[in-house]
C-alpha cells in the first residue's frame, strides 16, 4: 500500500504542478468571468440607427396614423422597457436591478430603433410599383397593404400584407410587425368603443412567483435553474472524469514510450503502478471537481439560490464521480499500457467515448420523464448508469432511494470488473512494443495474464 500511495503522490504532483494543468484548470472560470465582463460592454455599444420610408395602403383610414405613433422611437423604447421589466427573472428583481435594467433597454432601444417616414399609396399594385421605383439613395424599406376588414371585422378581422426591399435590415421588419400589431389593436379598440387602457388591463394577467413548499419552510422555486440542474451536474462529472482519464492515459503512454516505465517496474509491481496512477489522477480530477463545485456554490450563494441545491445531491455527485472515474480511468490506463503513442490510442478510445456520449444523447428524454421504463433500465447499466441516475436524482421526480443505491452497487461491481480487466492488460501490455493491439488481442492478453 505504501508503494501505491507513493506512486499516487508522484502522479498527482507531476500533473498539478505543470503550467498546462493550472492554465487548463483556470481557463473555464477565466472565460466565464471575461464573458460576464465583456459581453455587457459589447451589448451596450450602440449600433447605427437606420432611416427609411414605408408606403402604406390603408383603405380603413384608421391605421396609418396609429402606425406612425407606434413606431416612434420613444414609444418603442417605452414598450420594450416595460416588456423587459415584466419578464425579468426573480433574482434580478430581488437584487433591485429591475428598474436599472429596464432603463438600459429603453435607452438602447431609443438610440437604435429605426426611423420611419410614411407615404400613402392607393392599393397593392401601386405599393409594389413604389417599392420597385426607388433609387440607390432612396431608402424604401417596405410597403404595407391593410385589408379592408382589418379594423372592422365582419364576421372576422382581416390582416395585412407586407412587401419588403431586398436585404432588408431584420430590425426594420421586426419593428414593422410590432408596430402593425399595436396599430391594429388600437384601431379595433377605438372602432369598438373600448378604451385601450381598459383593454390592456383586461388582457394583462400577472404571473405569480412559484413557491416551493418544503418541510423546512417555503421558498421561491426557480424552474429555469431546476431544468438546467441535471445537465450542469452531468457536465461537471463528465469534465472531471475526462480530465483525469485523459491525463492517466497520456502519462502512461509517455512513460512507456520513453522507457521510464522499465525503471518504475524495478521498484513497484505493474498492479501497484496502475493502482497508484489511478489514485493520483483521481485526486487530480477530484481537485478539479471540488474547485468547480466551490465556484458554483459561491455563485449560487451570491444569487441567494444556494438553498435550491440539496446536500444529498452533492453526495451523489461525489459517489458517482468516484466509481465512474475508477471504471473509465482503469480502461484508459489499460489503453495507455497497450499502445506506444497517442495516435494508436484513438481507435481504442472510440468505444469509450461513444459509451460516455450515450447519456448526453438521452439526457433530455430522461430528464423529461425520469420515471419511464427506459430511464429506469439505463440507470442500471454500468458504466453509463451513473450519468443516467444523476439526471434522475436532479430531476423534478427523483427515484426512490433504493434505486439510487442499487445503481451505486452495480457501479462498484462494474468498477471492480474494469479494474480486473485493466490489470490483466496493464500487466501484459506495459512492456509490449510493436504493432498496436486490437480488441481481440486485448482479450487474448487477459486470458494469458
Amino acid at each position: 500500500m505504501k508503494k501505491i500511495l507513493f506512486v499516487a503522490r508522484r502522479e498527482f504532483l507531476a500533473t498539478v504542478m505543470t503550467k498546462g494543468f493550472l492554465i487548463g484548470l483556470l481557463f473555464l472560470p477565466a472565460m466565464l468571468a471575461l464573458g460576464f465582463t465583456i459581453a455587457p460592454r459589447l451589448m451596450r455599444q450602440q449600433t447605427r440607427a437606420v432611416e427609411g420610408i414605408v408606403a402604406v395602403a390603408d383603405p380603413t383610414g384608421m391605421v396609418t396614423g396609429r402606425l406612425r405613433a407606434a413606431l416612434d422611437p420613444a414609444v418603442v423604447a417605452a414598450r420594450r422597457g416595460a416588456e423587459m421589466e415584466a419578464n425579468l427573472p426573480p433574482v434580478v428583481r430581488d437584487a433591485g436591478l429591475a428598474g436599472a435594467t429596464a432603463q438600459q433597454v429603453r435607452e438602447r432601444t431609443r438610440a437604435e430603433a429605426p426611423r420611419f417616414s410614411f407615404v400613402n399609396v392607393p392599393d397593392a399594385a401601386a405599393a409594389r410599383q413604389w417599392l420597385l421605383g426607388g433609387s440607390p439613395t432612396d431608402a424604401r424599406f417596405a410597403a404595407i397593404i391593410v385589408q379592408p376588414n382589418a379594423v372592422r371585422g365582419d364576421p372576422a378581422y382581416g390582416s395585412y400584407s407586407v412587401f419588403v426591399a431586398p436585404r432588408l435590415d431584420p430590425r426594420v421588419e421586426g419593428g414593422l410587425y410590432d408596430g402593425m400589431r399595436e396599430a391594429l389593436i388600437d384601431a379595433r379598440a377605438a372602432d369598438a368603443g373600448i378604451a385601450r387602457d381598459r383593454m390592456n388591463a383586461v388582457m394583462t394577467v400577472g404571473r405569480p412567483r412559484a413557491v416551493e413548499v418544503t418541510p423546512s419552510g417555503d421558498r421561491d422555486a426557480d424552474q429555469t435553474f431546476a431544468q438546467a440542474l441535471p445537465f450542469i451536474f452531468i457536465a461537471l462529472m463528465f469534465f472531471g472524469v475526462m480530465v483525469g482519464g485523459q491525463g492517466l492515459m497520456t502519462s502512461t503512454i509517455e512513460e512507456k514510450s520513453s522507457r521510464v516505465v522499465e525503471v518504475l517496474l524495478s521498484a513497484v509491481s505493474p498492479i501497484e503502478l496502475m493502482a497508484g496512477k489511478i489514485l493520483g489522477q483521481l485526486a487530480v480530477s477530484g481537485a478539479t471537481l471540488a474547485l468547480y463545485l466551490a465556484l458554483g456554490a459561491v455563485v449560487l450563494s451570491s444569487l441567494t439560490m444556494l438553498g435550491l441545491i440539496q446536500p444529498i445531491l452533492v453526495v451523489y455527485v461525489v459517489v458517482f464521480f468516484v466509481v465512474t472515474y475508477i471504471t473509465l480511468g482503469a480502461l484508459m490506463a489499460a489503453i495507455g499500457a497497450a499502445v506506444n503513442e497517442m495516435r494508436e490510442a484513438q481507435s481504442l478510445m472510440t468505444p469509450i467515448t461513444l459509451m460516455i456520449m450515450i447519456p448526453w444523447l438521452f439526457a433530455a428524454p430522461i430528464a423529461r420523464n425520469p420515471s419511464s421504463t427506459f430511464a429506469t433500465v439505463i440507470s442500471f447499466l454500468p458504466p453509463i448508469n451513473t450519468f443516467a441516475m444523476l439526471i434522475r436524482v436532479t430531476s423534478s421526480a427523483p427515484p426512490p432511494a433504493w434505486q439510487v443505491w442499487l445503481t451505486v452497487a452495480l457501479s462498484i461491481a462494474g468498477a471492480l470488473a474494469a479494474l480486473w480487466f485493466a490489470a490483466k492488460v496493464f500487466k501484459v501490455g506495459l512492456l509490449m512494443f510493436g504493432k498496436p493491439p486490437d480488441l481481440k488481442t486485448l482479450v487474448r492478453w487477459v486470458r494469458m495474464a
